[in-house]
């Protein structure tokens, strides 16, 4: 937090939480639910080999898994749907945030 607010390093991060609070609050999920998943997901991530290789631990890379595990848990998504869009967004222009 800076100054009281949320900060974040990337643009992304800000992104993801909003879409997370937003569904929340729409009634998609309850915030335990949502913190559950995230637990989960960090716990996956630590038991993983790829905790030992990250030099910098990542948090909203966690908090976005757990936002997907939770839409596709929920039926509000699902990971081929997912999987789509990561793709459309990586092959998106550098710079081309929007």
């Amino acid at each position: 937090m800076a100054n009281g607010e949320l900060a974040f390093a990337e643009a992304w991060q800000g992104r993801v939480f909003g879409m997370a609070w937003a569904l929340c609050e729409s009634g998609c999920f309850e915030w335990r639910e949502f913190q559950a998943s995230l637990i989960e997901a960090i716990a996956r991530h630590d038991e993983s080999q790829n905790a030992a290789q990250d030099e910098e631990y990542a948090y909203y890379d966690r908090f976005q898994e757990a936002l997907e595990a939770l839409l596709i848990a929920k039926g509000l998504a699902t990971g081929v749907g997912l999987e789509s869009r990561h793709q459309a967004l990586a092959e998106r222009p550098h710079g081309h945030d929007h």
